[in-house]
C-alpha cells in the first residue's frame, strides 16, 4: 500500500500517474535528480535513512544479479523497514514481494537492455509480485528509442544514466536509434544542447542532448498514454531496434498480463498498420468472445460480407446495398482484418467500429491465417444450415480454407465486385424462398448478443429473461423486461450495455457471472475510491460494467481499473458510479 504514488490513468500496462513528493512529479518520469540512494549493504551495514518528502529514498539494499541461486538470495536478503517517507525497495525477479514501499527498483535493470526474453520475464515477474498501485523503477535502462516500450511494458520511473553515458561515449541518441557523433554532418535536433555548430559540439554536449531527447520522448509517451494511443505508437517505434520489436512480440505472447490491464473500450481509433496489430489484446479478446460467447439467435442463412471503410458497416453505402438485397432473409456477418469476424449484432461493439486498417487489395499471410482461424471457430459454434459468401475474389482464399477444414460448401454470389447490379441480383436470388425475420427480432437479438459478449455466454437470456423487449431506435435501444422495467440501454459509441439498478439486480440474480466489487460501509457519491474497496473480482477489466455492494449501498458503475488493482489499491478511483441505492 502506497501513500506517495497514485495511478491516474491506464493504457494497458502503461500508466499515467503521480509521484507524490513535496513537488509532485507526473509519471512515467525521469527521477535521477530526486532519488536518494540509502546505499549497498554488501560492503558495510548502512544506517537507516531518515528520508524526506522531496525525494524518493532507495532503502539500503543488496542488489543481486540475474540467475542468483535461491539459497544465496535467501542468505543475503534484506528486511526492509516500514517508512513514513517516500521509499523504494530493490528487488530481483525472485525476491520481489510486497515490502510496503511506494516504488520497487528492478535490480540490474540496465543488464536486460538488448535481451527481450530476459527483460519481459523479469519485468512481468516483478510487476505481478508487487502491489499494482506501486511504481516500478528501471535504472540505467532508458534511452529515447526504448523508453516508450519500457512504459508500455509497465515501467513508471527511469533515469538519464544510460542516455548520458552513451553520450560521453560518443553516441548521439534519437528516438530511432543512435549514431556515432563523428559521423554526423549536422545536428538534427533543435534542443538547447544542439544549438551550436557541429564543429564545437563535443561529447559533453552530446550527453546533454541525449538527456533532452529522453525527456522529450517521455513527454510524448505521457501524452500517448493519456490518449489511449501508446500501442499505435509502439508498433512503429519498436521497429527501429530489433530487441524492441522482439520485446513487443514477447509481451504480446503474455496475453493474460496485457489483457487484464487493457480497457474493454476506448474513445479513439485503433490503427492497424502492421501484422503486429493482430496480436493486440483488444483484437484477441474480440475474437475470443465472438467465438466462445456470442450466440446466433436469428434463424437465417449465413451471408458472409466484406467489411467497409465506413463504420459501423451498416452506415456504409455498400452494406446498405447488401441489406436491401438480403431483405432480412439472411444473417449478415462481415469478414475483416484485423478484427476477424463481426456478426451484424456486434458491429458497434469495440473495436469493430473503431479501427482503421491499411488497405492494399491484398491480404498478408498472417491476416489470412488469423481471419480463417476465427471464421472457422465462429462457424463451428454458429451452426448454419446454409453458407452464402458474397465476397470479392481476394476473400475467397479464406473461405476456401474454411470449406476444406469444416467440410462445408459456400454459395458464392459475387461476380467481380460485390456491389455490381449482377452481384446484388445474384445475392437476392440466392435467398429466394427464405423466410424474413422482423426488424424487432434483429434488435432483440442485438441486445442479447451484446449481453453475451459483455457479461458471458448465455447472459442475453439469463439476465434479461425470455420475455424481454426493446424500444427506441437502433443503435440507441433500451431493454425492458416482461414487467416493463427498464433494465439496460445500448451505448452506441462503444456497442456496450449500460445497466440500470433493476438491470444490475437482474444481473446478480441471474446465472451469468457477475463482476462484483465489495465495498465498506458507506454510500458512494460519484465514485468508489480504492481505499473503500474490500475485494473485487479478478475478471474485472477497465471499463467493465460492475456491481458494487456493501452494508449500506448497492449500485452499478464502470470499472476504472482491473479487479486486482482495485483490491490492492490505496489511492485513486476504482469505480465510476452510475446508479446507487442506500440499504
Amino acid at each position: 500500500m502506497t501513500e506517495h504514488f497514485e495511478v491516474h490513468g491506464r493504457d494497458g500496462a502503461a500508466r499515467r500517474g503521480e509521484l507524490r513528493l513535496s513537488e509532485s512529479l507526473p509519471t512515467p518520469a525521469l527521477v535521477g535528480d530526486i532519488v536518494e540512494d540509502g546505499g549497498s549493504r554488501w560492503h558495510a551495514d548502512q544506517p537507516a535513512p531518515t528520508g524526506e518528502e522531496s525525494a524518493l529514498t532507495i532503502l539500503p539494499h543488496r542488489a543481486l544479479p540475474p540467475g542468483t541461486e535461491q539459497p544465496v538470495e535467501d542468505a543475503f536478503g534484506v528486511a526492509y523497514p516500514d517508512t513514513e517517507f517516500p521509499s523504494a525497495s530493490v528487488v530481483s525477479p525472485t525476491t520481489a514481494d510486497d515490502y510496503g514501499a511506494d516504488a520497487y527498483v528492478l535490480s540490474n535493470a540496465g543488464g536486460y537492455v538488448g535481451h527481450a526474453e530476459a527483460f519481459v520475464e523479469a519485468l512481468l515477474s516483478v510487476r505481478e509480485s508487487v502491489p499494482d498501485d506501486t511504481a516500478l523503477y528501471c535504472p540505467a535502462a532508458a534511452t529515447p528509442a526504448n523508453v516508450a516500450t519500457l512504459a508500455y511494458a509497465g515501467v513508471d520511473l527511469v533515469d538519464e544514466k544510460r542516455a548520458r553515458a552513451r553520450g560521453l561515449e560518443g553516441f548521439y541518441l534519437t528516438t530511432d536509434g543512435e549514431a556515432f557523433l563523428e559521423d554526423l554532418d549536422e545536428l538534427p535536433c533543435p534542443c538547447l544542447a544542439c544549438r551550436r555548430s557541429i564543429e564545437s559540439f563535443d561529447r559533453t554536449d552530446c550527453a546533454e542532448h541525449n538527456a533532452n531527447a529522453l525527456a522529450a520522448e517521455l513527454a510524448r509517451v505521457r501524452g500517448r498514454i493519456g490518449e489511449g494511443r501508446l500501442r499505435d505508437y509502439i508498433e512503429g517505434q519498436a521497429r527501429h531496434e530489433a530487441w524492441l520489436t522482439a520485446t513487443l512480440r514477447r509481451l504480446d505472447q503474455q496475453y493474460g498480463y496485457l489483457e487484464e490491464r487493457t480497457p474493454v473500450f476506448r474513445r479513439n481509433e485503433l490503427l492497424a498498420a502492421t501484422d503486429d496489430a493482430l496480436r493486440r489484446p483488444e483484437i484477441q479478446r474480440f475474437a475470443e468472445r465472438v467465438t466462445s460467447r456470442y450466440r446466433r439467435r436469428l434463424d437465417a442463412p449465413l451471408v458472409l460480407l466484406p467489411c467497409s471503410a465506413r463504420k459501423p458497416y451498416s452506415e456504409s453505402q455498400s452494406h446498405e446495398q447488401f441489406a436491401r438485397a438480403i431483405g432480412y432473409r439472411g444473417h449478415m456477418v462481415s469478414m475483416t482484418s484485423p478484427i476477424g469476424v463481426v456478426p451484424n449484432e456486434l458491429e458497434t461493439t469495440y473495436p469493430a467500429q473503431h479501427y482503421d486498417s491499411v488497405v492494399t487489395g491484398e491480404w498478408t499471410d498472417t491476416e489470412i491465417e488469423f481471419v480463417a482461424t476465427v471464421l472457422e471457430r465462429y462457424l463451428e459454434r454458429a451452426d448454419y444450415d446454409r453458407h452464402i459468401a458474397h465476397v470479392p475474389d481476394d476473400y475467397r482464399e479464406i473461405c476456401e480454407r474454411v470449406e476444406a477444414s469444416l467440410g462445408i460448401d459456400f454459395e458464392y454470389t459475387a461476380s467481380g465486385h460485390p456491389t455490381t447490379d449482377e452481384s446484388l441480383a445474384a445475392l437476392g436470388d440466392a435467398l429466394d424462398g427464405e423466410a424474413a425475420y422482423y426488424k424487432r427480432d434483429r434488435e432483440l437479438a442485438t441486445v442479447r448478443a451484446i449481453a453475451d459478449f459483455q457479461f458471458g455466454d448465455g447472459a442475453g437470456e439469463t439476465v434479461f429473461g425470455p420475455d424481454a423487449t426493446t424500444e427506441g431506435y437502433y443503435p440507441k435501444l433500451r431493454v425492458r423486461d416482461a414487467d416493463s422495467e427498464h433494465l439496460a440501454t445500448m451505448v452506441p459509441q462503444y456497442g456496450t450495455l449500460s445497466l440500470t439498478l433493476p438491470g444490475a439486480r437482474a444481473w446478480t440474480d441471474s446465472d451469468a457471472p457477475t463482476k462484483r466489487v465489495d465495498i465498506d460501509g458507506f454510500v458512494p457519491s460519484g465514485s468508489v475510491l480504492a481505499p473503500g474497496v474490500l475485494d473485487a473480482d479478478d475478471t474485472i477489466r477497465p471499463g467493465d460494467e460492475v456491481v458494487f455492494e456493501g452494508p449500506k449501498a448497492f449500485g452499478i458503475g464502470r470499472a476504472a481499473s482491473h479487479g486486482r488493482a482495485m483490491a490492492e489499491g490505496s489511492r485513486g478511483v476504482a469505480v465510476d458510479v452510475r446508479h446507487c441505492a442506500e440499504r
